[in-house]
């Protein structure tokens, strides 16, 4: 019984400790099942599995929420429901609060990709840290934001400042993955890389070739710039081998005359149909 509880904190630690690598999402008084299971599937969608829920509306669980998470279930399985803001952040070294709205409180205000900067900083020191969200009706009250360290607020149109409570986790999210994880993902492979210069210079020299025997060089003066304004943008493009193969058989084609190649097309078909 000793061990399977050793296992058990061991196992809750080792849970713990990955949570705390990435930032806690705290939804203050949400309201719609639907939008909590949109912010899971965000979160998941950016790394993120920690989810804890202050005095939710219709209370918790709610079915609705796993039908909106479209398969992101683990940050609903394992989702926290607290009474109060003030015990959800208890444990937390810092905590950003999201607001639209200017509040009646002086503290630092950050863009999400500043704020994603500060977060980083943080977990990289090992401390826990926290996103606050406020509900869909009115968002954080002056008293909530006041608990935290900073404000990020999303440079929206002012214009029309509401934002889903989802998409603002998602912004959030989205910021903390790019500073975590820059570059594109590693299963898009780059591809093959780009032809040397001395097939490109037979490509070049094909082209031109194709073009004296068709009479483009005309003037004959004006024959070296010409040239340079047909390679310059096919340097540019920094083909591939096969595309510069490829190139190099439409020149061929073309030189060929379209007519003849049809016309072998034809007499191919006729002699197959009298097979």
């Amino acid at each position: 019984m000793r061990t399977d509880r050793a296992g058990l904190r061991a196992q809750w630690s080792s849970a713990y400790a990955a949570a705390m690598a990435s930032p806690i999402v705290i939804l203050n008084q949400p309201q719609l099942a639907e939008n909590i299971g949109a912010v899971a599937r965000v979160m998941a969608n950016f790394g993120l599995s920690d989810l804890r829920l202050v005095a939710p509306r219709d209370g918790w669980p709610q079915e609705r929420a796993w039908a909106s998470a479209s398969g992101a279930n683990w940050p609903l399985d394992e989702a926290r429901v607290f009474a109060r803001v003030e015990d959800a952040i208890a444990d937390l070294r810092m905590v950003l609060a999201t607001t639209a709205r200017p509040r009646e409180v002086e503290m630092p205000v950050l863009t999400p990709r500043e704020a994603a900067a500060r977060l980083h900083a943080r977990v990289a020191e090992g401390l826990a840290v926290g996103l606050l969200f406020g509900g869909e009706r009115a968002g954080l009250a002056t008293a909530d934001i006041a608990l935290c360290q900073a404000i990020v607020t999303v440079p929206i149109d002012p214009k029309f400042r509401s934002l889903n409570l989802a998409q603002a986790v998602a912004v959030c999210a989205y910021e903390w993955r790019v500073a975590e994880a820059a570059g594109p993902p590693a299963n898009f492979v780059a591809g093959p890389p780009p032809a040397d210069q001395a097939a490109m210079l037979g490509l070049y020299e094909h082209l031109e070739a194709e073009l004296d025997a068709a009479g483009f060089f005309h003037p004959p003066e004006k024959r070296p710039s010409m040239v340079r304004n047909l390679r310059a943008p096919l340097a540019r493009a920094s083909m591939t081998d096969q595309e510069v193969r490829t190139f190099r058989g439409v020149v061929t084609a073309l030189s060929q005359g379209r007519g003849r190649v049809l016309a072998k097309l034809a007499a191919r078909k006729a002699r197959e149909g009298r097979d």
